[in-house]
């Protein structure tokens, strides 16, 4: 696939001095981890016209007039989120402008399924020009390597999702271990790959299999206030009305970060209540807090942490498998309960270990950016 594209235009460029990165987004953590070593710099994000402050969708970088009349200020873009916003054909041309300037391009694929969307057709035909059209490409694990080589005939490097946890939360003195667990399903604002009734009732059905059997637990199903289907909400409430004093509902405005690495701290075990989907963020935040993970068999989540702490468990609304998957969490020997020694431990531990693979992270992402400047190869 790679001889269908004429190398990068222009002479190599210098390798020496610092090299800047049209990032799309530029202002996300992730990008700031995977950017962090030196001699990197990411351009800000331009805010769109008629946009408040601080918003950078849809993406303006990702426009080849804007790429020609800033080619002079960046030395490469790379493209992560945001492509949504735009026709696979103006993504083509965006492309082509960017290869006219002397600009590699870097894709990283987060995602083969988009969680923002229902009907995935559209999305697929973007991938089908960004993935051919990258000089280099990245993505998080290898079973998201496998599917890009199988789909698109293109070796990506496989990168590590980097930490999302910023400052680790302050619990206070450590307390002796009591009561029931708690399971947390965050539902948010119901975003079209959350199938909230079926991971809901799943939930419910899964927590009464395990009182039954004598595991004191409890669910915890939270909501935003603001949500985008109100159906889903309303049979969401009514399972929550109805399962008894088993569950909490606790529905509340969007999250600070602090309010959420305070909320998630406090779980157990988290269940995620995606249909389909390729990585999690969330995931990952919640292996920094050390709070294991229930995940349905979809995408690559199992992979993102293959050490015990992700189950899968089936398709979501599998309420046996969930069961499952929360009994083998729950079991565990690498299990702790929140605001405990271990648990603070178990974070420290975990951050540590982040901050080792977020170093080679951000050079593994320096080096790929030196190479394709100073003429590799696709």
């Amino acid at each position: 696939m790679s001889q269908l594209l004429a190398p990068t235009a222009g002479a190599p460029r210098s390798t020496s001095r610092t090299v800047r990165v049209a990032s799309v987004p530029a202002g996300h953590p992730y990008v700031a981890r995977v950017t962090a070593a030196a001699g990197v710099e990411l351009l800000p994000d331009p805010t769109p016209p008629g946009a408040e402050p601080g918003r950078w969708w849809p993406p303006v970088v990702l426009d080849p007039a804007w790429v020609r009349a800033h080619a002079a200020e960046a030395d490469l873009l790379h493209v992560h989120f945001g492509t949504e916003s735009f026709a696979p054909e103006h993504l083509a041309r965006t492309l082509a402008a960017a290869r006219e300037q002397g600009w590699p391009v870097v894709v990283t694929v987060h995602d083969l399924e988009h969680p923002q969307l229902t009907d995935q057709d559209g999305y697929r035909a973007q991938l089908d020009v960004l993935v051919p059209g990258a000089d280099a490409l990245v993505t998080l694990t290898p079973g998201a390597a496998a599917e890009i080589r199988a789909r698109w005939g293109r070796d990506a490097r496989v990168v590590p999702h980097p930490r999302l946890l910023g400052e680790i939360p302050d619990d206070g003195a450590p307390r002796a271990p009591g009561g029931e667990r708690v399971v947390g399903l965050h539902l948010k604002d119901l975003r079209p790959n959350v199938d909230a009734p079926a991971a809901t009732r799943a939930l419910l059905a899964a927590v009464a299999d395990l009182r039954a059997s004598g595991v004191a637990v409890r669910a915890e199903v939270r909501l935003h206030r603001a949500v985008r289907d109100q159906a889903a909400r309303a049979e969401v409430r009514a399972l929550c009305a109805a399962a008894g004093p088993a569950v909490d509902l606790v529905e509340h405005d969007r999250l600070d970060d602090d309010a959420l690495a305070a909320a998630l701290a406090g779980l157990d075990a988290c269940v995620l209540p995606y249909a389909h989907g390729t990585h999690s963020g969330w995931l990952e935040l919640c292996w920094d807090l050390g709070v294991p993970v229930a995940a349905p068999a979809v995408g690559y989540y199992a992979e993102q942490h293959p050490d015990g702490s992700v189950e899968t468990s089936g398709p979501v609304g599998d309420a046996a498998g969930l069961a499952g998957a929360l009994r083998r969490l729950l079991a565990a020997e690498t299990s702790t309960r929140p605001g405990t020694t271990e648990r603070a431990a178990l974070v420290r531990d975990r951050r540590a270990e982040r901050l080792t693979a977020d170093r080679a992270a951000a050079e593994q992402h320096a080096a790929l950016y030196r190479d394709l400047l100073a003429g590799g190869s696709r």
